[in-house]
């Protein structure tokens, strides 16, 4: 049985749908603090994975799993100072992602390299969900001993 996956291919307008994954996204201003992901199945291992350019991953993210729901938190804090100006940029944001149901969730692995952060949790082999139930005959009603 194969599993219900993201699409892979958006077409031609792919931001429409990722304001449409998150409630009330069209009430939120458009500050350029989402977190884009994409997620495929590869060797047995569910890959989630993030656009987090300009964060430390040791101090600015935090990754956890729970009853079957993985979540990234991540906060972006940026200072520019020139001569007579200074700019800066921050905010947190979060994702939650629903695991696939034969996801194990004391098997996950991130890292983090070119500002994408990439998590992979291990996929259980799956098992046979349906079993045949035998039928007892009986007569008028009542079962046979």
């Amino acid at each position: 049985m194969s599993l219900p996956m993201r699409r892979e291919s958006r077409g031609l307008v792919p931001d429409l749908f990722d304001l449409l994954e998150a409630p009330m996204a069209a009430l939120r201003p458009m500050a350029g603090q989402q977190m884009r992901l994409e997620d495929y199945v590869k060797d047995g291992r569910y890959v989630l994975r993030a656009e987090l350019p300009g964060i430390d991953p040791d101090k600015d993210v935090d990754i956890s799993v729970s009853n079957g729901v993985l979540t990234i938190h991540a906060e972006r804090r940026h200072e520019e100072r020139q001569a007579h100006r200074t700019e800066f940029r921050y905010g947190a944001f979060t994702r939650s992602v629903v695991l696939p149901p034969n996801a194990d969730e004391n098997d996950v692995k991130a890292t983090y390299a070119k500002g994408l952060l990439e998590v992979s949790v291990r996929l259980a082999e799956e098992q046979e969900e349906r079993r045949r139930i035998p039928i007892e005959k009986t007569e008028g009603g009542q079962q046979q001993s």
